[in-house]
């Protein structure tokens, strides 16, 4: 089992059974609640250049040459990547690749120069609700309301290089983690 990471956008020929497949898990679980046309108004709302360098990126994951995972960014400022699609092949869940895209989008989007991300889905998600939640995404609304009540449910992050997480700015991680006590 091979696994590597495809930059390139949602229209290409690789991405399209996974596009299709989110399209069409949108549409089951939305329908047209928030406007008419659905998912495929949703799916088209962006064009797939915004997902592309320099502001955004569209990423897959393969597993042996076959999209598994995938996700993207588009500007949403001059500091700010909006997270965009993250979604799992439906034979492929429960094994953490939302989590491998999410690190590897906010990878991406620190080397394009953002600092923090924001993002939003739908309430009807809760899936990926928690998985925000239990990767530090903060939620831009009240955690004990319903829902449905809210319908749009916001997140944001901000994006830390590795090497500034575990080290003070002298670049000590000894350092840091004892000041830290």
């Amino acid at each position: 089992m091979t696994d590597s990471f495809l930059y390139t956008l949602p229209t290409d020929p690789v991405a399209l059974p996974l596009v299709e497949q989110l399209t069409e898990e949108y549409q089951t679980r939305y329908g047209s609640y928030f406007e008419e046309g659905g998912a495929a108004q949703e799916m088209n709302r962006y064009p797939p250049e915004r997902f592309g360098a320099p502001d955004g990126a569209f990423v897959l994951l393969l597993r042996n040459g076959k999209p598994i995972a995938g996700g993207a960014f588009m500007r949403y400022d001059e500091t700010t990547a909006e997270f965009k699609r993250v979604w799992t092949d439906r034979d492929h869940r429960r094994q953490g690749l939302a989590r491998k895209i999410l690190v590897e989008l906010e990878g991406q989007a620190l080397r394009q120069g953002y600092g923090r991300v924001y993002l939003t889905t739908g309430f009807r998600q809760p899936e990926a609700r928690e998985l925000y939640l239990r990767t530090g995404y903060t939620a831009l609304f009240d955690l004990q309301a319903d829902p449905e009540s809210i319908q749009i449910l916001a997140f944001e992050k901000a994006l830390v290089a590795p090497r500034a997480a575990f080290a003070n700015e002298k670049g000590s991680a000894l350092q840091a983690a004892v000041a830290r006590k």
